[in-house]
């Protein structure tokens, strides 16, 4: 009960006002949870839970030795079902953003400038993939110090298909976060859409995911300091979306704002692309965090009934305000109110029970609506679709909220305990909101300005003028 009003009390001032809740109490069932994304040692040996020598009902004392031998000496074997599951999660992560990532963001532009905004979640998909197998699995992956993974698994070393990563293939694993750090440089384009070169952008993003994104994911997953601190982040609060949110408002403000920003019209052109695009997101967004418990159990069970619980919260609590603010419920708020769920509960998908996600998915709503209106008013940048907005303010609000909401319904042993415990698991998921702040944006900024001393970032104005589409690729939508 605590927690709830400790979270609704932050939720108010993030909002610039105060809110007075209904009080509820939680309710959850135990779930069995597994650690998530930690960097698994493939040589560790423990027993898997369908060994059966594991059933000791009928054994003698010499078969019982034999069980507590084989217990503390067998290797883990491949699981077939968590295996086809991380598949299938890694097919639905891709989905997410090509295509859609792309219609999506391809929908909120001006036609002048759809398909160079929907080229962006292509081309990142192209280029992360190719760089992700040389050296940016390795940079987050393999051993290294605290900071940044070592060159181990560059171009994925000796790795074999029988080589596991607990109980799926390490390859397959590789695959499954390759898709992570392709939607992670995706969403940032929405930050830069309409008026960035593609040259420049392209350069951008090669930099980035080695610089930036890799480094991030070791602190978080891949063994390092965020990690042994004690960090919360199940399924990419911190490494996705503060992350990729962060790194899109400062190159919009390096870019500059659109011409004719604040002046004429911007309206979205085809609300129906963006509809379908949010369609495929929430989709995909299943296999985003209930693939990151990587396996097929009820840790991946509980994943998906919490995100799906929060993307529905923050629909209904996005549309209700837009209600009450603009008088009129829109199609583009349902649709934003939908990702502002999905990206808030990302950190906590596998430690929240279902109460703890409605109530993040109620906030998340009213947190996102404001980070995308008043919040970018104050901070007078033109974040064309709202990429900060919504991702970073919704991985700042989900990120901090894990900590309040942690339960030891989902987490035994491992969620914070009492008032003193929450506290300090808040204090060290605000540590890492704050790492990923500071080191996104000072990075960012510094690629975005060699990359715009060589070759530069913006496009002519008359190119501009002209849209993207043609000046960019020679091509348009008639």
């Amino acid at each position: 009960m605590k927690r709830i009003l400790f979270a609704l009390s932050l939720a108010g001032v993030l909002c610039g006002g105060s809110t007075t809740w209904a009080e509820t109490d939680h309710a959850a069932s135990a779930v069995l949870t597994t650690s998530h994304h930690a960097v698994l040692d493939t040589d560790h040996n423990t027993s898997h839970p369908s060994d059966p020598a594991l059933n000791t009902d009928t054994a003698d004392n010499n078969t019982a030795t034999a069980v507590d031998e084989s217990s503390n000496t067998a290797t883990t074997a491949l699981d077939h079902g968590d295996t086809a599951w991380v598949l299938s999660s890694t097919a639905l992560v891709l989905l997410m953003t090509i295509p859609g990532l792309a219609l999506f963001y391809g929908g909120m532009v001006r036609k002048k400038n759809v398909l160079s905004t929907m080229v962006h979640s292509l081309v990142a998909a192209a280029v992360v993939s190719v760089i992700w197998v040389v050296i940016g699995y390795s940079l987050a992956f393999s051993e290294g110090n605290a900071w940044i993974g070592g060159l181990d698994k560059v171009m994925l070393g000796d790795l074999h298909p029988d080589t596991l990563s607990g109980s799926i293939p390490e390859i397959l694993f590789v695959i499954f976060q390759m898709t992570f750090a392709i939607i992670t440089v995706a969403i940032i384009s929405g930050s830069i859409a309409e008026r960035m070169k593609f040259g420049a952008f392209v350069a951008f993003i090669s930099i980035w995911v080695i610089a930036v994104y890799a480094p991030i994911a070791h602190w978080v997953w891949g063994g390092g300091w965020l990690m042994h601190d004690g960090a919360l982040d199940f399924a990419g609060g911190t490494v996705v979306h503060i992350n990729s949110g962060v790194a899109g408002l400062v190159a919009a403000y390096m870019l500059g704002k659109r011409m004719g920003f604040g002046k004429e019209s911007m309206a979205p052109h085809n609300l129906t692309l963006t509809v379908l695009g949010a369609s495929l997101i929430w989709v995909g967004w299943f296999g985003f965090n209930g693939g990151s418990a990587l396996a097929a159990n009820g840790s991946a069970a509980y994943a998906l009934v919490t995100t799906q619980i929060a993307a529905a919260a923050a629909t209904i609590t996005w549309l209700l305000v837009e209600k009450v603010v603009r008088t009129k419920a829109s199609v583009l708020g349902g649709a934003s109110g939908a990702v502002a769920g999905l990206v808030v509960i990302t950190p906590a998908a596998g430690f929240v029970t279902v109460t703890g996600a409605l109530w993040m998915g109620l906030i998340g709503g009213i947190v996102c609506f404001w980070g995308t209106t008043r919040l970018k008013q104050l901070l007078k940048v033109d974040d064309s679709l709202d990429a900060f907005g919504l991702h970073a303010v919704g991985g700042i609000a989900g990120a901090i909220l894990t900590g309040f909401f942690a339960s030891h319904f989902i987490m035994g042993d491992d969620a914070p305990v009492g008032l003193s415990g929450i506290m300090h698991q808040v204090y060290v998921q605000v540590i890492g909101v704050v790492a990923t702040i500071v080191y996104s944006a000072v990075l960012t900024a510094i690629i975005l300005k060699v990359i715009d001393l060589l070759i530069g970032l913006r496009v002519e104005s008359e190119d501009e003028r002209m849209g993207l589409d043609l000046s960019q690729h020679g091509e348009r939508i008639e």
